[in-house]
């Protein structure tokens, strides 16, 4: 068969996304399967796609690029296809171009099966599909998440396709309600949800993980909140968010408000995120309603047990109450404190999170792409029998049918590419306990040339780069892993690319990020070796390469604790390659200063000390947007400074990520931040705009 799916944007992280792609994949096994996405706001996709499916865009809204399309006369246009208030925004709203381009490819496709997956492509596949093929339509929402004005356009045109697969059976039987009469079969199929390539937790990490959009719904703020309630009972425990959203910055003031901005991290968005699940301890989800819970069966793959609140509809047809994990009931106490209560509870009971974890494991076994394939292909038979049936091969030159016969039960092979014509290979990276990096690659992808794999330091253009060499070893035949293994010894600080090198003539390939597992970096020490003071990790690059931070310093003073106070900032240190004695003391140095203004200092007293915020309070460069003073410190009276920051971890860039909250003085604001080199300093900016302070005098 010819599958095609309908995405409104293929190109970000959504749940959608995600569970369409997995779906595809499982499906390429079998059929010939395409996504067509009604947008390209980017180049490539944030996901990585299954080269065996195809993915078609249809209206290009790429800014900045030749081919932008946003600006053109018919996308000024308003859509005849009713609203849909999630994605009629933006750039991305539907137009009359949207309208035209999407007609267009329904008209013309050759599949047999097309399947919609928003309540507006499903308006698109009523209004302007075909009976040739089956029209199908997918419910990653529930029900009650649309407004009246909504369904009373949405439910016509569900009801006039073949069939509409919601992901809960609650949700189906609230359609099926609403929609007595409809031609459409309407049923339920949960989303697939693959096992991860990465290694399970070991449940040792004392590390709270969420994963999702930073919207309301998901009331990240009553994770937060009874979070706070444990804190203190469990001040070894931390929580790690994942995702991006509009809820961001509030989450973020909660969290400054309660004080616990060394215990709680808004992570961002990461791709993919089994990584990330495996380095918890316990899963959380607190949301109001979820019509499934693609992140609860994320987490239950890698054996995370996960807390979530027994909200519509997902969780409890996912959970099982003390059996592969916890339900925690809403109430009329917004079940902040019953949250709290059920986080206590799995924290300090080791035992239990072993158990529901590993059942955890078992139970995401029914969400595999394979299995939630074949409901789907058991509903084409259905719909139409004989559709998904394997044909004899016929002559050339013969019509087949769309439907008649079936298709070939196989899909067309995909040719891999020669592996001179993978330009980057793609990379697994794992950090082992004692910090060697092993690197992963696909046999295919290499040529025998290829000997080793190689780090080489990212430095200016023209000067000499220090290099180190680790042979490739394995099998090449197809399909083989072939590996790389770069021991603990300490790397020169900075940041490192990876690369397959042939001898011969230097030819270099830069290794893409397929995978890279830190998890062996949250309980790892900085190590003190003869070079001195080392740490490493490997990251994925803003443009998809994996990379190594590295950092190599005679002495450092690694910053533990932070806390932003009315009258200064405190440090708790800890001293590495050095030990803190009589006299030391932590001292704020202004960068970039002439030696006119003193450096701000405080005495520390068994690793801790406060830096008043006088006289950094007093603006130095007031023509400047800042000034920066850079922390230090003198482990003893007499010693060499010594800079404090924070490389211990499984950070590569703390900036922007590990925050803290400003401090108001007069009218200056005063906040530390890690640099780039995840260094510590103090930014002081105006409380106004320098224009506006000026026309207000």
């Amino acid at each position: 068969m010819k599958i095609e799916f309908l995405l409104h944007n293929a190109y970000g992280i959504g749940g959608t996304i995600r569970s369409t792609v997995n779906l595809a994949a499982a499906l390429a096994d079998r059929h010939e399967v395409r996504i067509v996405s009604v947008n390209r706001p980017v180049d490539e996709p944030e996901l990585t796609l299954d080269p065996r499916v195809r993915l078609t865009p249809l209206v290009d809204l790429r800014e900045g690029a030749e081919t932008d399309e946003y600006a053109t006369p018919l996308n000024q246009r308003p859509s005849e296809i009713f609203r849909d208030e999630r994605i009629d925004n933006g750039r991305m709203a539907a137009t009359a171009l949207t309208d035209e381009r999407v007609a267009a490819h329904l008209a013309a496709t050759d599949a047999d099966v097309v399947i919609a997956t928003r309540p507006k492509l499903i308006g698109y596949l009523a209004k302007y599909g075909s009976e040739r093929y089956l029209r199908l339509g997918q419910e990653h929402l529930t029900h009650e998440a649309h407004v009246p004005e909504l369904h009373a356009v949405m439910d016509p045109a569900i009801a006039a396709l073949d069939a509409f697969a919601t992901v809960s059976e609650a949700d189906a039987g609230h359609y099926r309600e609403a929609l007595p009469d409809a031609r459409a079969r309407v049923l339920a199929i949960p989303n697939a949800v693959p096992a991860p390539a990465a290694e399970p937790s070991d449940g040792t990490s004392n590390m709270i993980v969420s994963a999702g959009r930073l919207v309301a719904v998901k009331r990240y703020d009553r994770l937060i909140a009874a979070f706070a309630k444990i804190a203190a009972e469990r001040p070894d425990w931390n929580l790690r968010i994942y995702g991006r959203g509009p809820a961001k910055a509030k989450l973020r003031k909660q969290i400054e408000d309660l004080g616990l901005y060394e215990r709680i991290t808004l992570m961002g968005a990461r791709s993919p995120i089994e990584t990330e699940w495996s380095k918890g301890a316990v899963a959380a989800v607190a949301s109001d309603a979820e019509s499934f819970g693609m992140t609860i069966v994320e987490a239950m793959h890698a054996g995370l047990p996960v807390v979530a609140t027994d909200c519509p509809y997902g969780p409890r047809e996912i959970l099982t109450d003390g059996t592969d994990g916890v339900l925690v009931p809403l109430d009329d106490t917004d079940a902040v404190d019953a949250y709290a209560a059920a986080l206590l509870k799995i924290t300090g009971d080791p035992a239990l999170r072993e158990r529901l974890g590993k059942a955890a494991r078992e139970t995401a076994l029914r969400y595999a792409p394979a299995r939630i394939a074949d409901r789907y292909e058991e509903l084409f038979e259905e719909l139409r029998p004989g559709s998904t049936a394997a044909a004899p091969e016929k002559k050339k030159g013969l019509l087949r049918g769309l439907f008649g016969g079936g298709r070939a039960k196989a899909a067309p092979a995909v040719a891999a590419p020669a592996p001179e014509a993978v330009a980057h290979p793609e990379a697994r990276c794992a950090v082992a306990a004692d910090g060697t990096l092993t690197v992963r690659l696909r046999a295919e992808q290499l040529t025998a040339a290829d000997t080793h794999a190689l780090l080489r330091q990212r430095g200016a253009k023209g000067k000499e780069r220090a290099s180190v060499q680790a042979p490739l070893t394995g099998g090449r035949e197809p399909g083989a892993w072939v590996e790389a293994r770069f021991g603990p010894a300490p790397l020169a600080e900075g940041r490192w690319d990876t690369y397959v090198e042939r001898p011969g003539d230097k030819t270099r390939r830069r290794l893409t990020a397929a995978l890279v597992e830190q998890k062996a970096l949250l309980n790892r020490p900085l190590a003190v070796t003869a070079d001195g003071v080392a740490a490493r990790v490997p990251y994925t690059t803003s443009d998809g390469f994996l990379a190594v931070r590295a950092w190599l310093r005679p002495e450092h003073a690694e910053v533990t604790e932070v806390g932003v106070g009315e009258d200064g900032v405190t440090l708790t240190l800890t001293a590495h390659g050095a030990a803190f004695g009589e006299g030391a003391e932590i001292i704020a140095r202004l960068r970039g200063g002439d030696g006119s203004v003193g450096d701000v200092r405080a005495p520390l007293t068994a690793g801790s000390g406060r830096l008043p915020y006088e006289p950094m309070a007093r603006r130095v460069k007031p023509e400047e947007e800042q000034d920066l003073w850079d922390l230090w410190v003198r482990p003893a009276a007499g010693a060499a400074l010594v800079r404090v920051g924070r490389i211990a971890g499984d950070f590569a860039d703390r900036k922007g990520i590990d925050t803290f909250p400003a401090a108001e003085r007069g009218q200056v604001r005063l906040r530390p931040y890690f640099t780039v080199t995840n260094d510590l300093t103090i930014t002081v900016k105006d409380v106004e705009p320098k224009e506006e302070a000026g026309a207000a005098a």
